[in-house]
């Protein structure tokens, strides 16, 4: 309306500080909506409480009673809920038995909150260990059994060896998975009531499992509940890179080596570099010296540019090349051990031992550092740690830091975050953070500062972000004269020593991040720790003996180190993610203890450097600071967790995105993995191969009869050649063109009929078990085969497809367009290989079973020879022996007992893919079990 002002909308600062107001007197009143969550568990753990005297007063063999109890119940229609509080009080009097370990209050908590299918915020030291076991115990009594997800191997080994002791004396069993584990055992694991694993074990054996042709071949039953530990490490840190299982392709070292040793002569105006992104691309000015340079080179064909479809694949490799120079730095990225170029997890600072970037990119840095370079490898399977945890019926998780990452864990996986209250309040000191102007002034201080906190007697634990920086810290400390450990990659094989000995009187720690490591550092020392080495160093003193020196000793040490103020945490820079500084800050202060975090930092830094440091920079050259003087203030503190707080939204629409590509691929993922399982399951696929062999029929008369034509319109010949090669029947179709009253019904019926009775007639030939057995095994590897050429060409669409932005198209929705298109294509593609494969098929004649026999006896004698010829080497010579026989020496084994290879009721049941039992170690399909 004229002359009437419309209203503003931006609010004052005297409103925004009444809104301030407002809510803080409502969350006074109605705490906050965490409050309010740990307020209703409240009643939940009091019912545990008086329960406690009555479980007590069990004895051993009345606790596993309860177990069988509550399993009846439950069978008999009780839900969890109702058996928790009787059920937590059973396992309580279990730990206390079994560890000497009663669970606080708040760890009742945390256990019914993770039950209820969210994510337990503990600080470090609270004992996340045993918080799993009470929903990992209620959860199990369905008998549909519950993973507990760790980090690293190492972890799932300790955590499944102390807690089992627990569920054994609540009679459930516990299993722990692990990498290269025997077949037999990871089965044994997998079907216990509490199955320890590591996200990527779990996560490779679901893919593993897809690929099995047989059910008893399958390691994982249900999906059921997932209690996952560092949850934030594994669902968000981990999974920004989808699992891969992949095979070999061919070798192009030459081509990796020819286009790396192009990459040092470029300039800075041949390439941007974009760090906020991590991204690295050409110039106009790089493109044209690079196409100079590659014809000059014989890498590109003469008069080819780059710009031509046939340069996609040196494009590539130039490409990676500069990635492999430009934004992976070694001792920080990767590592160089045994000529094996090693990743190094970010997160962690640990070696990712047989983890590889993609895409070529592992071969590219191989190059760049001289290693050996190995061939590159296609995908046989994939997925991303999001959509495998989605996969089970409830989840949970366990962490010191989740809170600022809440928004993705609500939005990706349905989690919520509680915050479950500390045991004793926390008395640790949290400092402001010190900023320099230059690194220098910033290491120089830091030395100073550890130099004082030494000097107290102060254990003092210095984070660093790479390999680089602590090495070099290390050398500061070395020419101080301060004694330290270092704890990197270099030195994962002593990490429990090295951590064990942080928290001593005066320890000097230098530690690449410490997010994950699931060990606490606990005040005067590890005590189990000094208990082993001591023992090792007096065999002779009884270790109960020693134990007692060691525990009285040890409470003297402890007092000591609290007088001297706890745990210091010194980090020599803020991460990208507050969880990462969050984590770190909190191996000082735990249960109660006191402890000091302060954060030193300089304008230099990545963080600061990358993200808006000129502004701060004006700031303090305004404020005329001297050399060695930092800046001191919660303003700056606020300004940099903002600058933290952008970097995470950043990477968190990176991960969305990611991940709704990959949903696209994992809807027909389930589809592929649904079908093969059906096929497994199934006793008689004949039904299906008919209903295949039939719409392909269709199709082909289809295309050579087309509708609504005459006979002298047909291509007879056409549908003849095609029905011998599909099909693999010979008819005299160029007859029935001439035949009146024969129209394309009469024709796809006759070839149905033709057809159908082939295969009754192989069936009655092979045997109807025989049959049945073929038909799935021909599925199965015709579906592998094809899902595998789908991943290669949506691995291929994904990368292009990224282009059609500029013509103003939605890439997502041109994606999802595609891949069903190609999914379809794949299904058809299918129904033709799985029939031509039938139609081929046929039983072996009597001369080619005969030179079979002899082939394989002739490899049976090979095999002994060099087998023998092994044995009887010396020592020395035995190793170099088997390493120049190579799969002869492996093909050795022994024989299955009461083995004849002319009758087949002797052969056992062998998978398709396991070795043949006449000991040939060929597979059996290439060997007694080929078809034809």
């Amino acid at each position: 309306m004229a002359g009437k002002q419309m209203p503003h909308t931006m609010m004052s600062n005297h409103e925004s500080e009444t809104m301030l107001g407002i809510g803080n007197i409502a969350r006074k009143v109605f705490g906050t909506p965490n409050d309010r969550k740990v307020k209703a568990t409240r009643p939940l753990v009091e019912k545990i409480n008086v329960l406690e005297p009555e479980f007590q007063a069990l004895d051993d063999a009345g606790l596993k009673a309860k177990t069988d109890e509550f399993r009846k119940r439950i069978a008999g229609g009780e839900s969890l809920d109702q058996i928790l509080p009787e059920a937590f009080a059973n396992c309580r009097e279990g730990a206390r038995r079994a560890l000497g370990l009663r669970a606080f209050d708040v760890q009742l908590m945390g256990g019914i909150f993770l039950h209820q299918g969210n994510i337990s915020e503990m600080k470090t030291g609270e004992g996340k260990t045993l918080v799993a076991t009470f929903p990992a115990y209620l959860n199990a009594l369905t008998g549909k059994g519950v993973h507990v997800v760790t980090v690293n191997d190492y972890l799932a080994r300790r955590d499944a060896e102390w807690m089992s002791n627990v569920f054994g004396m609540l009679g459930m069993t516990t299993g722990v998975v692990y990498p290269r584990q025997p077949e037999e055992e990871k089965k044994q694991a997998y079907a216990c009531d509490i199955t320890y694993a590591t996200n990527n074990e779990l996560g490779f054996d679901y893919l593993r499992d897809n690929m099995k042709s047989e059910l008893n071949q399958m390691y994982q039953r249900d999906h059921n509940y997932a209690i996952v530990d560092e949850v934030d490490s594994i669902l968000i840190d981990e999974a920004r890179t989808p699992l891969i299982i992949s095979g070999p392709s061919q070798d192009r070292s030459e081509l990796y080596v020819s286009i790396d040793a192009l990459i040092p002569e470029l300039t800075e105006a041949h390439f941007t570099l974009d760090e906020k992104t991590r991204n690295v691309t050409y110039t106009d000015d790089g493109n044209e010296f690079l196409e100079e340079q590659l014809h000059a080179r014989g890498l590109l064909a003469e008069g080819q540019t780059l710009y031509d479809p046939e340069s996609t694949t040196v494009v590539h490799h130039v490409n990676q090349g500069l990635r492999a120079h430009k934004l992976f730095q070694k001792d920080k990225d990767y590592i160089v051990r045994d000529d094996e170029v090693v990743l190094i997890d970010e997160f962690t600072g640990r070696m990712m031992s047989g983890r590889r970037l993609s895409d070529g990119l592992h071969q590219a840095i191989e190059a760049k550092e001289g290693a050996k370079i190995q061939p590159e490898n296609v995908t046989l399977a994939s997925v991303t740690f999001q959509n495998y945890f989605r996969l089970y019926n409830k989840l949970s998780g366990m962490t010191g830091t989740a809170t600022t990452e809440a928004d993705e864990f609500a939005e990706i996986y349905s989690l919520g975050v509680v915050e479950v209250p500390t045991n004793r309040p926390i008395a640790r000191i949290d400092e402001d953070d010190k900023v320099y102007r230059t690194a220098r002034e910033k290491y120089e201080a830091i030395v100073e500062e550890i130099k004082e906190a030494h000097a107290k007697g102060t254990p003092a634990l210095v984070g660093t972000t790479s390999i680089e920086k602590s090495e070099m810290l290390s050398a500061l400390l070395t020419k101080a004269g301060l004694k330290h450990n270092v704890l990197n990659a270099r030195q994962h094989e002593q990490e429990a020593q090295i951590v064990g000995d942080a928290g001593k009187l005066g320890a000097i720690t230098i530690a690449t991040n410490m997010a994950g490591r699931g060990t606490d550092i606990k005040l005067g020392g590890n005590v189990e720790l000094k208990v082993l080495d001591a023992i090792a160093a007096n065999p002779d003193t009884h270790p109960d003996e020693i134990r007692k020196q060691i525990e009285d000793g040890h409470a003297a040490e402890e007092q000591a180190v609290k007088d001297a103020g706890g745990l210091f945490v010194l980090a020599t820079e803020r991460h990208e993610s507050r969880r990462i500084d969050n984590q770190l800050r909190g191996r000082s202060g735990r249960q109660g203890d006191p402890g000091k975090s302060s954060f030193f930092l300089s304008l230099e830094d990545d963080l600061m450097r990358i993200f808006g440091s000129e502004r701060l920079d004006k700031v303090l050259s305004s404020l005329g600071m001297k050399e060695g003087e930092a800046i001191v203030h919660p303003w700056v503190n606020k300004s940099l967790e903002r600058a933290q707080a952008k970097v995470e939204g950043r990477n968190f629409d990176i991960r969305k995105q990611l991940l709704k590509f990959d949903d696209v691929m994992n809807d027909q993922r389930k589809v592929v993995f649904s079908q093969r399982r059906e096929i497994m399951e199934a006793e008689d696929l004949g039904e299906i191969a008919q209903d295949m062999r039939h719409q392909v029929i269709d199709d082909l008369v289809t295309q050579f009869v087309p509708p609504k034509t005459y006979a002298d319109q047909w291509d007879m010949q056409g549908l003849y050649a095609a029905a011998l090669e599909q099909l693999g029947i010979d008819l005299p179709l160029i007859g029935w063109a001439e035949e009146e009253g024969v129209d394309a019904e009469v024709i796809a019926e006759r070839l149905e009929e033709a057809t159908d009775k082939q295969m009754a007639e192989k069936a009655e030939a092979f045997g109807p078990d025989t049959m049945r057995q073929i038909e799935k095994q021909v599925l199965l590897q015709a579906i592998d085969g094809k899902w595998r050429e789908h991943l290669l060409t949506l691995e291929h669409l994904r990368s292009v497809v990224g282009f059609r932005g500029y013509a103003q198209r939605d890439p997502l929705n041109e994606y999802k367009t595609e891949s069903f298109q190609l999914f379809e294509s794949m299904l058809e593609s299918l129904r033709t290989d799985v029939t031509q494969k039938l139609g081929q098929i046929r039983p072996m004649t009597h001369e080619e079973q005969t030179a079979l026999v002899e082939q394989m006896r002739a490899q049976q004698a090979e095999a002994r020879r060099v087998a023998e010829a092994a044995t009887a080497a010396p020592a020395g010579a035995a190793v170099a022996g088997a390493e120049a026989a190579g799969p002869a020496v492996a093909a050795t084994e022994p024989l299955l007992a009461g083995f004849d290879e002319t009758k087949p009721e002797t052969w056992g049941n062998p998978g398709r893919n396991d070795p043949c039992p006449c000991g040939s170690g060929n597979k059996f399909k290439h060997c007694h079990g080929r078809l034809f």
